[in-house]
């Protein structure tokens, strides 16, 4: 293929030839994009179970002082602090995030306690920033404990003004007990939501034991624990087979009943 002329913004040729095939020079400058989207934006570190925008808003919610025990404030102020230090990216991304920590319905372990209308299991969206509060719960606080005792690295911001944590210390297993969901570029993950007590009790399990084998820790941790309940249709050995391999797939079935409300409605 060609070489690849780059061109000085105002329409004209800036006579920079550059001597790299086109296809090298879309391939490596396309690399950068995709290794941009899977490591900032898209998956979550293991260690945390946090996406970079996640880890951003429980930090400046932590900088803003929003323990349980405290009142709540503007998720306005809080989208503001996250965009103006930590993600330069747009407030409706950063607050749909913010949003989707405080549903009950969309994460087991919520870790974020919103006030006002954020949204319902129904699909109807959460209010504009500028009605809504919130303020970390017991989980979100559990995440930040320890962050100004030397215990995670810290980095640059985008702006080069502060310092933002490379990750939180997470002192409970957020991956598996909130799970996580994303698409990057050339891969994606979906990780279910397990209950907290039996990823306590299995991790315990391996501190005692560290060869502990697969079937000993599935006694503990069966399966996948989903914020809205259900019943987990797959076979022993079809669960067995996705935590194994870790593909797979974890088919509910729901309970329900029929309300009758009157006047012929139900």
């Amino acid at each position: 293929m060609g070489d690849l002329v780059e061109l000085d913004g105002s329409g004209g040729d800036s006579g920079n030839i550059i001597n790299e095939p086109f296809d090298r020079a879309l391939e490596s400058r396309y690399l950068v994009y995709a290794l941009s989207t899977i490591t900032s934006r898209a998956l979550p570190d293991v260690r945390d179970g946090l996406k970079p925008v996640q880890r951003r808003i429980i930090h400046a919610m932590g900088e803003l002082g929003l323990d349980p025990s405290s009142n709540f404030k503007k998720c306005a102020k809080i989208v503001g602090d996250v965009m103006g230090k930590y993600h330069p990216h747009g407030d409706s991304a950063i607050y749909d995030a913010l949003v989707r920590l405080a549903q009950d319905f969309s994460v087991r372990y919520p870790l974020v306690d919103g006030q006002g209308n954020f949204g319902n299991i129904d699909g109807d969206s959460a209010a504009a920033y500028r009605y809504t509060e919130a303020r970390l719960t017991a989980i979100g606080a559990l995440l930040m404990e320890g962050v100004d005792e030397d215990s995670v690295l810290f980095r640059e911001t985008y702006s080069q003004e502060d310092e933002e944590p490379s990750v939180l210390p997470a002192g409970y297993p957020n991956l598996l007990a909130n799970g996580s969901m994303g698409i990057a570029v050339g891969m994606a993950t979906s990780i279910p939501p397990h209950n907290a007590a039996e990823l306590i009790d299995a991790c315990l399990l391996l501190i005692d034991k560290p060869e502990a084998d697969l079937d000993e820790i599935l006694t503990l941790v069966p399966g996948p624990d989903f914020p809205t309940g259900g019943i987990c249709i797959e076979s022993r050995a079809a669960i067995r087979e996705a935590y194994a391999t870790g593909k797979g797939g974890f088919r509910t079935r729901a309970r329900w009943h029929v309300e009758d409300t009157g006047r012929g409605t139900w």
